[in-house]
C-alpha cells in the first residue's frame, strides 16, 4: 500500500510540475520568442579564451511583457569539442546575490570536463552583477565591523540602501524573486535554442535549480545540487540551527583529537562562558587598517564571527586556538578568521539577496516569542523585512515534485548551513531518481574537492539515467577533517655559529660533546 501510495504521489506530482511550467510560461510572450540571442566575442577575468556574451531583454514585471525592460546579462563559455552535445549546462550562483559571470573563472575550474562537451551558460540572475544590479554602497572596513557588532547599525544601513535602491528605473523589488528569475533563465534557454539543459546549482543556486526543474520539468536533462537550500527551509531559521550544530561538531572533533584536547581541554564550556560574559566592551585593532577600535561584542555577533569559519574545515581547524583566545578576552584571532574567506567570492547584491529572502523565507517564520529584540538571524530578516517590498510567491513554489531526470544531491557533513538533513529531505521528495551523497568531512561546497568534480563528469555525461545513477562516489569518504591549528612555539635563542655540522641541530653544545670520549686500546 504505502508502494503504490508513492507511485500515486509521484504521477500526481508530475502532472502538477508540468501544469506549473506550463501556467508559468504561457502568459509570457519573451519565453517564446523565436528570435535568438545575439552573442559577441568577450574576455572575461579568470578565462583563458575567448567567451561569447549577449543580452537579453526581460520585463522587469512578467504581467506587463510591455513595460519597463531590464537587460538580463548572459555568457556562454563555448564546448572545447568540435561535435559537442546539444544539451548546454546552465549554472546558478549562490547567495541569493552572487552573480554567476562575476565567478567565471571559479565555474569553469569546477566544471572544466564537463566543458569539453558541451557550452557552459552564466546568466547574472536579476538582480546580481550587471543584470539590473541591487548592490548597496560598501563601508569602509571598520564600518562593516561596526554593522557586524551592531544590529541597529546594520538594519539602519539596509534601509537607507533599500530606499536608494527603489529609485532605480529597475527598483520595484517585488520583480525579483526565484520563480521570475527561472522564467528568465527558460527564456535564455530558448533563445538559444536548446530543448534541453542540465543544471548546476551550489548553495541558494540548488534552490534555483529547484525551481526550474519544479516548473520546466520536460527541458532538464541532468541536475547536479551541492549544498542543498530547499524552497521551504525558512533560511533564517535554518542558519542559526545548522550553524549550532556545526559548531557542537567541532567541539566534538577536537575533544576526540587527542592534540586538541589537551591543548584545548574546557573548549566548549569556554565557549558558554564566553557568550555568558557578554556584552561587554572590548578593544580590537580593524581587521584591515590595523587601527584601533573599542567596540560591544554582543553574543550575536560572536556567534556571527564563528559561523563564518565553518564553512570552510581547514578555517575551521583554527577555532578552537581562536576561541579560547577570545574567552581569555583576545578577540583578534576570532575577528581575523571570520573575516577570511578561504578563497571563497564574497561580492553580493544585498538587494537582490534581500528581495529573495523576504519574499520567499521570512513570512513563513514562526511567531516571536516573548518581549523583546528577538535573536539571532531570525530577528535581523525580520528588522530589515519588516519594510521591504515582497514580491508574490506562488504556493507551488514551495512543493517539490517527483523529478523525472536523474538529480544527484551532495552535501558537506560539517556544512554549517546546508547540511545533509536538507538534501536528505529533498531527495526523498524527488523520487527514485534522486541520490543524496554525503561527505562527512567537508564543509559547504563538495563540487571543490577534486575527485568529486570527476564524479560529477561521469554523472552529467553518462548516457542514461540509470547509468548516472550507478556512478561511484565514494571518492571522498575517507577525506578526513583537518587537525586542529596549533600555534608555533615560541623560537629557541641559538648562538652563532659557522659550524656546518651544528645546522642540522641547532641546540647548544658542548664544545667537547661532538666527539665520544677517547679510550684505551684493551689490547
Amino acid at each position: 500500500m504505502r508502494r503504490a501510495a508513492a507511485r500515486l504521489a509521484r504521477t500526481l506530482a508530475l502532472a502538477l510540475s508540468a501544469a506549473g511550467g506550463l501556467a508559468l510560461a504561457a502568459p509570457d510572450p519573451a519565453a517564446t520568442a523565436s528570435a535568438p540571442l545575439a552573442l559577441h566575442s568577450c574576455r572575461l577575468v579568470g578565462l583563458e579564451h575567448d567567451a561569447q556574451c549577449g543580452v537579453l531583454k526581460r520585463p522587469l514585471d512578467p504581467a506587463k511583457p510591455q513595460g519597463t525592460q531590464i537587460d538580463l546579462h548572459v555568457v556562454v563559455i563555448p564546448a572545447l569539442a568540435r561535435q559537442k552535445l546539444p544539451d548546454p549546462i546552465f549554472f546558478f550562483a549562490g547567495g541569493p546575490g552572487q552573480s554567476a559571470i562575476g565567478l567565471a573563472g571559479t565555474i569553469e575550474h569546477l566544471t572544466s570536463r564537463l566543458g569539453a562537451r558541451r557550452d557552459l551558460v552564466l546568466i547574472d540572475q536579476r538582480g546580481t552583477g550587471h543584470s539590473a544590479p541591487l548592490q548597496c554602497d560598501v563601508p569602509e572596513p571598520e564600518e562593516a565591523l561596526a554593522r557586524a557588532l551592531d544590529r541597529a547599525r546594520a538594519v539602519a544601513a539596509l534601509d537607507a540602501c533599500r530606499m536608494k535602491l527603489q529609485q532605480l528605473p529597475w527598483g520595484d523589488l517585488r520583480f525579483y524573486t526565484t520563480t521570475i528569475a527561472m522564467a528568465d533563465a527558460d527564456a535564455v534557454r530558448v533563445a538559444l535554442g536548446a530543448d534541453k539543459v542540465d543544471l548546476i546549482g551550489i548553495s541558494y543556486g540548488t534552490r534555483a535549480a529547484l525551481e526550474y526543474l519544479r516548473a520546466y520539468p520536460r527541458h532538464v536533462r541532468r541536475s547536479v545540487i551541492d549544498g542543498v537550500a530547499p524552497p521551504d527551509m525558512v533560511l533564517p531559521v535554518s542558519d542559526d540551527i545548522d550553524a549550532q550544530a556545526a559548531l557542537q561538531a567541532l567541539f566534538r572533533d577536537c575533544a576526540a583529537e587527542k592534540a586538541c584536547a589537551a591543548a584545548h581541554p574546557a573548549l566548549a564550556e569556554h565557549w558558554q562562558a564566553l557568550l555568558a560574559s557578554l556584552p561587554r566592551p572590548v578593544d580590537l585593532a580593524g581587521p584591515i587598517t590595523g587601527k584601533p577600535l573599542h567596540v560591544t561584542m554582543t553574543a550575536e555577533a560572536a556567534r556571527g564571527l564563528v559561523r563564518s569559519p565553518l564553512y570552510a574545515p581547514a578555517l575551521g581547524a583554527m577555532l578552537p586556538h581562536a576561541i579560547d583566545e577570545a574567552a581569555a578576552g583576545r578577540f583578534g584571532p576570532l575577528l581575523a578568521l571570520s573575516t577570511s574567506t578561504g578563497g571563497l567570492p564574497t561580492d553580493l547584491s544585498e538587494g537582490q539577496h534581500f528581495s529573495v529572502i523576504c519574499a520567499e523565507d521570512v513570512p513563513r517564520l514562526p511567531p516571536v516569542a516573548g518581549a523583546g529584540e528577538e535573536p539571532g538571524a531570525p530577528g535581523l530578516y525580520r528588522a530589515v523585512c519588516a519594510h521591504w517590498p515582497r514580491g508574490d510567491v506562488p504556493a507551488a513554489f514551495y512543493t517539490i515534485p517527483a523529478s523525472a531526470s536523474a538529480v544527484l544531491l551532495m552535501s558537506g557533513g560539517l556544512d554549517p548551513v546546508t547540511p545533509p538533513r536538507h538534501a536528505e529531505r529533498v531527495a526523498k521528495a524527488l523520487g527514485a531518481n534522486a541520490r543524496s551523497v554525503v561527505v562527512a568531512n567537508n564543509g559547504h561546497n563538495v563540487t571543490a574537492i577534486a575527485c568529486m568534480r570527476d564524479a560529477v563528469f561521469h554523472f552529467m555525461d553518462a548516457a542514461t539515467d540509470a547509468a548516472a545513477q550507478a556512478v561511484d562516489m565514494n571518492c571522498a569518504a575517507k577525506v578526513p577533517r583537518p587537525l586542529a591549528f596549533q600555534p608555533p612555539l615560541p623560537a629557541r635563542a641559538v648562538p652563532a655559529t659557522n659550524d656546518p655540522n651544528r645546522f642540522d641541530d641547532p641546540s647548544p653544545r658542548a664544545p667537547d660533546a661532538a666527539a665520544p670520549a677517547a679510550t684505551k686500546d684493551p689490547r
